[in-house]
């Protein structure tokens, strides 16, 4: 269950339930959102990050509003301490003036998919603003996962090139000829995958250009980062097994 709440002056004021967050998003009006989750039951990593994202996001749209940050963690808080969850995941949705708070239970992956690896295809999907976090991909998105073949984790989306551009709800990385490539322009700048970028680059070289379709058989590892994730290794990709089959150790060590 999801619990939505209007977020103003520091409070949190219930504004319906859902059965998923999808169905909460959509039942909300047009804005950017971004996705969070919390670690010791009220803890927000890059929180700042977040609200600037929406802040840059909602410009995009043409609706440029600042956010005050102060009073964004006090209705953010005011909303936790409302569900009670042990750990929460978030959907902040801002559609200027208005702010929104939809809170579920996080539930985390299973140990055995980090163990395993996940398998992705690639799907004919594209956001219409790579760089902004528009409610409106939240619906063909939605669709697009009720597509996946059974078994398969994330669906992919692909540029006019071929190029591996990001996860319906990830950012994609791949380890090609000992470097870790991710696309920059062409898809959205996550908040953890800032974070991996940061920790990547004291380990292995690191290039701002995607990886190609036509080098799935030539990729060591491909791995996913997202808030809900953290970093999922990726041993499939459209049935082309990804370096021996298992998540790689570059996805280990940064996990």
């Amino acid at each position: 269950m999801v619990e939505t709440f209007v977020l103003a002056d520091g409070a949190a004021t219930p504004a319906g339930s859902s059965r998923d967050l999808a169905t909460a998003s959509a039942a909300l009006p047009t804005g950017a959102y971004t996705t969070l989750r919390t670690y010791g039951g009220d803890g927000v990593p890059f929180l700042d990050d977040h609200i600037r994202r929406l802040e840059e996001s909602s410009a995009l749209q043409g609706r440029p509003a600042p956010l005050d940050r102060a009073r964004v963690r006090a209705g953010l808080a005011a909303a936790l301490r409302a569900t009670r969850h042990p750990e929460s995941r978030i959907r902040v949705t801002f559609a200027p003036p208005e702010l929104f708070a939809s809170i579920e239970a996080f539930e985390p992956l299973p140990d055995r998919l980090y163990e395993d690896g996940a398998s992705c295809v690639t799907v004919p999907l594209r956001r219409e603003m790579p760089q902004a976090k528009d409610t409106r991909f939240l619906s063909p998105a939605q669709g697009a996962y009720r597509d996946l073949p059974a078994g398969v984790h994330e669906g992919v989306l692909v540029g006019e090139d071929g190029a591996l551009l990001e996860g319906l709800s990830s950012n994609v990385f791949a380890v090609m000829d000992g470097v870790l490539r991710t696309e920059d322009e062409r898809a959205l700048h996550g908040t953890t995958r800032r974070f991996v970028l940061e920790l990547a680059r004291g380990l292995v070289p690191v290039s701002l250009e995607a990886v190609h379709q036509s080098d799935l058989p030539r990729l060591a590892e491909v791995f996913l980062t997202s808030v809900s994730r953290e970093v999922l290794g990726v041993v499939r990709v459209d049935g082309v097994t990804i370096g021996r089959g298992k998540p790689g150790s570059l996805a280990k060590d940064l996990r």
